[in-house]
């Protein structure tokens, strides 16, 4: 078997047991990425080189007889909206276009104290915001299910990468769906945490108040294992929660006697395709088999998270993307009268069209006559969809729906029906404006594509998260597809 098609649990006990190097290990997913790369469009930097000196590093180590640390040796692949220092951080746009990180996010920061291996910077929808991953300005990413469909966004390039075995873990960014949704079209498992539980440090804002980073990974053990090494209290990073971390793996059990799932009448309304979800209720049975009481519950409030999502995020979007002025740093008009001509111009060319959108309709909906009309009433939407959920998870342990309510889509084929495109999130964003945990596994495949599952759970639960995942997956052998690329 090829080193690049094991798990990170399963090289964590090889490296352990020196059954092999960790420099065959980086040496094997270089050799994958060099292969398939060119094809899925993942990678916007291979960082071949200082994952070598790593390796060579970890080595002598381990030669020596050093103990080994938590993530020695395993090698991660980074979104490139997340700061890793002296590497591009573009967020695949053109106007941050040769912008080195001079600092390591917090999670990067964790990921190198556990002697994890950084692999390279990943394409992403532009400023992470898309559902298909055909927005980055550099190339679009290609499912390795079919390269004719999309891998989902914006965390696309993470899942793709995942999916095609070009790393075996991956960091991405969830603001309403973007680590879950491309998890369910890629086949992988993709984890968005309690906002709040991973800091944000070092990761460039979209919406401040739903972005949160995610991991992608072939299984369910690997998901747990990376959010143990990366979550807890940043004190740069005053959203984050000063609660204990409970040791996932213990979590990581077949048995769901006593767990009570909730199953949302609404996430299986119209708009849901017919074969996804007899694809999600077979998986609802298999949990049921698992010993877990299953019921159906409703979440009324469900219909307007979608709208308040985009006038929330958009709004926050446009403050956050006003530092981008070509004059600090990044892409600058070759073109200008004036410092005035320089900020027009600058982000006109630098920006693409999702994001241009995104900033005037935020700016529409923050100004002066529209404040009290639209950003003020979403954010009492978003208090009462929270209040929504808190209701139900005082009956329930968690809640079980569609992670997305279609397989994979082709490649332009929503690109120019913009709604179209948004319900691609439909499922997600509720739980992204309530801040909920939650996770996709997959669960089965509909014309040759992959279907994820999606299971939420009450605020800093990840550990039953974890629990009804691994249940599953260890009932199915889902989680085991490979596609042929």
């Amino acid at each position: 078997m090829e080193i690049y098609n094991l798990t990170a649990h399963e090289l964590k006990d090889k490296i352990k047991t020196k059954e092999v190097k960790v420099e065959e290990v980086v040496h094997s997913y270089l050799n994958r990425i060099e292969k398939v790369d060119f094809t899925l469009g993942a990678y916007l930097y291979v960082a071949g080189e200082e994952a070598l000196n790593k390796a060579k590093e970890l080595d002598n180590k381990i030669a020596s007889g050093e103990e080994l640390k938590s993530l020695a040796g395993i090698p991660v692949a980074i979104k490139d909206n997340i700061s890793v220092k002296g590497m591009q951080n573009t967020c695949a746009s053109k106007i941050l276009e040769g912008y080195k990180a001079p600092y390591d996010a917090h999670v990067i920061e964790k990921i190198k104290r556990q002697d994890g291996i950084i692999l390279g910077k990943l394409n992403m929808d532009e400023f992470a915001m898309g559902s298909s991953n055909e927005n980055s300005a550099y190339k679009p990413v290609r499912n390795p299910w079919n390269t004719d469909m999309v891998p989902g966004g914006s965390s696309g390039g993470s899942a793709a990468c995942v999916s095609g075995f070009e790393a075996p873990l991956a960091l991405g960014t969830d603001t309403g769906g973007s680590v879950r949704q491309p998890a369910a079209l890629c086949g992988v498992v993709g984890l968005k945490p309690t906002y709040g539980r991973i800091s944000r440090y070092g990761a460039v804002a979209f919406g401040s108040t739903l972005d949160q980073v995610g991991i992608l990974s072939r299984d369910v053990e690997d998901s747990a294992l990376l959010a143990q090494n990366i979550s807890g209290l940043d004190k740069r990073d005053f959203t984050t929660a000063p609660i204990e971390i409970v040791d996932y793996t213990k979590a990581l059990s077949k048995d769901l006697k006593g767990k009570k799932i909730g199953i949302p009448k609404e996430f299986f309304a119209e708009g849901l395709n017919a074969e996804v979800r007899k694809t999600v209720e077979d998986a609802i049975k298999v949990l049921k088999e698992n010993g877990a009481d299953v019921k159906e519950c409703s979440l009324p409030l469900t219909d307007y998270a979608l709208a308040a999502y985009y006038i929330i995020s958009s709004a926050e979007a446009s403050s956050n993307l006003a530092r981008f002025d070509g004059i600090r740093y990044g892409y600058r008009t070759e073109n200008s009268k004036n410092a005035v001509d320089i900020y027009f111009k600058s982000r006109d060319e630098g920006f693409g069209s999702e994001v241009k959108r995104r900033i005037m309709l935020g700016t529409y909906v923050l100004s002066a006559g529209y404040y009290d009309a639209y950003y003020k009433k979403a954010l009492k939407v978003r208090n009462l969809i929270k209040q929504d959920y808190e209701r139900v998870f005082k009956e329930f342990d968690a809640i079980v729906c569609p992670t997305s309510p279609t397989p994979a889509f082709k490649i332009g084929e929503k690109s120019n029906n913009v709604m179209e495109m948004y319900l691609s999130d439909v499922y997600t964003v509720p739980v992204s404006v309530a801040g909920l945990p939650a996770i996709s596994i997959p669960c089965g495949m509909v014309n040759g594509l992959p279907v994820g599952l999606q299971i939420i759970s009450n605020y800093y639960r990840e550990d039953i998260l974890f629990n009804l995942a691994y249940s599953f997956e260890q009932s199915t052998s889902w989680h085991t597809m490979k596609p042929s690329i």
